[in-house]
């Protein structure tokens, strides 16, 4: 009966978390706040609570903060290097001739990078040289800012660096193998829909706006002479860490380095030891204080995340009776709810759903590696499309798009792909 009692608490209590988030609450005060009130509610002995809830959970996810600042400053390097921004001018010299073409090679360019490259500072790096020739081949800015959003996302599936935050939750989940070769096929079957629906809605290209929308966001008509400093020897260097471990079974840390280390090498950063450690320091600087915020988020999130893994006794009944044992019903389940990520609810793992998946994850009824591609496909549609992710706010202010022109193009899409990649998790996992 107290059990019974504890979960209807701590349920109501997720209920007021969920509507705190949609209104725009502070996530590192919500996640820290709920830390705290799931240790009460759910009866956590107190020095259990001080060192299960807030010590080891800091402490143990030292090695996660490590892949983000790794990535990050990869991520850096591939701007500041000259690297990024040489793949992105390659794209205007379709220009103005074949918009369609020139869309379509953007959208692959974006995915191809943020393989690997991460954080809001490399997507607004990448963004405003992108976004400008978009809008200058005549692309509108809603449209623009939609499928440049989308193509972010898809490649998120092999981002190491992500891939190891979600991980917090399913510790036993392992970056290789099998989860390689479906998060291939995720990332594909989404870029596959941006293009669709890039292509779908060619005929709202007219090059006669592009002037104006270029003086809506305070951009200059993009230079076409295509010419770089960069050798395109260098353009493979974003896959690199994913090569390495596909290939040669490397960590994140040692693939990262020499993905790194190569870039700096062969764009001529490493040429002078003066030049090579100015070089070194801004990166590193920059790259840490692009994520110096999200480390925070991310250890509110696991002090979170960890309270919610103590209470998953007291839930394990109710999810037994509610659950379907059948994997496919879930996967399927979890497709048609997708939405319910967007606003960081109940399936977004950087929002309400740490909860979800905390929960989840504890009661020990499904195993990790069917569990992280299952929370992380509705996870993507929300990084994709949501209003609340870093860089979609961002993009919203650059481009002078509206909210719901945006919501409106993204979200069916996603919302389709995240049905069949879940389809797909069950292929693979269920």
């Amino acid at each position: 009966m107290v059990s019974t009692i504890s979960a209807i608490l701590l349920l109501i209590t997720f209920v007021f978390f969920t509507y705190y988030i949609i209104k725009g609450g502070n996530l590192v005060i919500g996640f820290f706040v709920m830390a705290i009130i799931w240790s009460v509610v759910g009866m956590i002995p107190a020095n259990i609570v001080i060192q299960k809830v807030f010590a080891e959970p800091a402490l143990n996810y030292g090695p996660t903060i490590i892949y983000i600042v790794f990535g990050s400053w990869f991520g850096r390097v591939l701007v500041d290097s000259g690297i990024a921004p040489a793949i992105s001018q390659q794209t205007n010299r379709v220009g103005k001739k074949h918009p369609v073409l020139a869309g379509i090679l953007i959208l692959l360019v974006t995915s191809f990078i943020f393989v690997s490259a991460y954080g809001v500072g490399s997507v607004i790096a990448i963004g405003v040289i992108l976004l400008p020739i978009m809008l200058s081949v005549g692309i509108p800015r809603d449209l623009a800012l939609s499928v440049f959003s989308m193509a972010i996302g898809a490649p998120m599936y092999l981002n190491v660096v992500l891939y190891n935050q979600v991980k917090a939750f399913f510790p036993n989940a392992v970056y290789g193998g099998k989860y390689l070769i479906f998060a291939a096929i995720a990332g594909v079957v989404q870029l596959l829909a941006v293009i669709i629906f890039f292509v779908l809605n060619r005929r709202r290209i007219d090059p006669a706006n592009a002037e104006q929308n270029l003086e809506i966001i305070g951009a200059e008509q993009p230079s076409d002479d295509g010419k770089s400093n960069v050798s395109v020897l260098t353009y493979i260097i974003p896959i690199v860490p994913v090569l390495m471990n596909m290939i040669f079974k490397w960590d994140a840390i040692p693939s990262l380095t020499l993905a790194t280390i190569l870039a700096m090498l062969l764009t001529g950063k490493m040429k002078g030891y003066k030049k090579f450690v100015e070089f070194l320091n801004n990166t590193i600087q920059q790259s840490v204080s692009d994520i110096a915020g999200l480390i925070m988020f991310l250890m509110a999130l696991i002090m979170f995340s960890r309270a919610a893994s103590l209470d998953a006794v007291r839930f394990k009944p109710l999810f037994a009776a509610i659950l379907p044992n059948s994997h496919l019903v879930l996967a399927l389940a979890l497709g048609v709810l997708a939405p319910l990520a967007l606003f960081r609810g109940p399936l977004h793992l950087w929002g309400a759903g740490a909860a979800t998946a905390a929960v989840l994850s504890g009661t020990g009824l499904f195993n990790d590696s069917f569990l992280i591609p299952l929370l992380y496909a509705p996870a993507i549609l929300a990084v994709s499309t949501d209003i609340t992710q870093s860089w979609n706010v961002w993009g919203l202010s650059y481009m002078k798009v509206q909210s719901k022109d945006f919501l409106k193009h993204g979200v069916p899409v996603m919302w389709i792909v995240t049905i069949i990649n879940e389809l797909l998790v069950y292929y693979f996992f269920g």
